[in-house]
């Protein structure tokens, strides 16, 4: 089946998984309200795209491209972008339910979460130098040998992640936040 190329179009409230998207390259093309619930993007390219009110919860991933694509109001539950193809990955996400979704061993430097729930994500192996954390619930994420350097993690809330098994260095932290750096040792914090 032979892939097609498409750039500056929009498709809004449409169901892929009743019809699904034409494999191919997607370049600077909008979808919004669309539904890709378990739907199958793999090897697909998208390139300068966004994602907004969109339902891509659970959609197989496999040597994906995401090149600069901002994802926005997004529902992306149990996604493993470990399986996108790493070269140029590079995305932002804002205001996104990113639940159970892993990120295991990737190159994710300077990368955006802003106003997003990643309860349960996995960012183990991750090298997220520089990454920002702005108000994201991190409740129970896995960070484990992740890179962290100079991360920001000021606003983010509910993280626990062990300064002994990952690299923290110059990374930032609020004192409000800084028990989620001491819960391996069972110690209670009072204001």
């Amino acid at each position: 089946m032979e892939k097609i190329f498409l750039e500056n179009k929009t498709f809004d409230k449409l169901d892929f998984k009743e019809k699904p998207l034409a494999k191919g390259e997607y370049d600077n093309c909008r979808f919004v309200n669309c539904d890709f619930y378990n739907t199958d993007l793999s090897e697909f390219r998208f390139v300068e795209c966004s994602f907004k009110d969109c339902n891509l919860s659970m959609a197989k991933l496999m040597k994906t491209v995401f090149r600069d694509v901002k994802f926005t109001d997004c529902k992306m539950l149990g996604m493993h972008f470990e399986y996108c193809n790493e070269f140029s990955l590079t995305f932002s996400f804002e205001n996104c339910a990113l639940n159970y979704s892993t990120f295991t061993r990737l190159k994710l430097k300077k990368i955006l979460f802003n106003k997003s729930q990643l309860q349960e994500a996995d960012f183990s192996e991750c090298d997220l130098s520089g990454a920002i954390f702005n108000n994201c619930d991190l409740s129970r994420a896995t960070f484990f040998h992740t890179i962290l350097e100079k991360a920001d993690f000021r606003t983010a809330f509910n993280y626990s992640l062990d300064p002994e098994m990952n690299r923290i260095k110059k990374a930032k932290f609020s004192i409000a936040g800084i028990s989620g750096l001491l819960d391996k040792y069972d110690i209670e914090i009072e204001d």
